[in-house]
């Protein structure tokens, strides 16, 4: 089984995270519990004049779209360092959460198992 520990800063490769709760052609070798990355943002006020202007032509609002997709981001690879700092090489069962705080206030949750796996044999 070994050590856990990863090294400080480091992070889960993208490639060992699945919504699944296996990850193909590995075997968990230990379970090291749910982790999580959290973020909360709020749309600035140019923002949401921007987005409000783009409603206007219809069609993607790529600024809320952009503000969206960096958030889950920044909430994904908070999970996958969370998941690094307690000894794991892998998150399954992925999932992502969001809920409106207060009005313009967002929070993003990215969650998961941390798992440390070893290639099957």
């Amino acid at each position: 089984m070994g050590n856990y520990s990863a090294p400080a800063g480091r992070m889960v490769g993208h490639n060992m995270v699945t919504t699944q709760f296996e990850l193909d052609g590995y075997r968990v070798v230990r379970t090291l519990g749910v982790v999580r990355g959290i973020t909360v943002r709020s749309r600035s006020i140019f923002g949401t004049i921007g987005a409000s202007l783009q409603t206007l032509v219809g069609g993607n609002i790529t600024l809320l779209t952009n503000l969206c997709e960096k958030t889950r981001a920044e909430a994904f690879d908070l999970m996958l360092r969370h998941a690094a700092e307690i000894g794991a090489n892998a998150v399954v069962g992925a999932r992502y959460d969001a809920t409106e705080v207060m009005q313009g206030v967002t929070e993003v949750l990215a969650y998961g198992t941390a798992v440390f796996v070893e290639p099957a044999k």
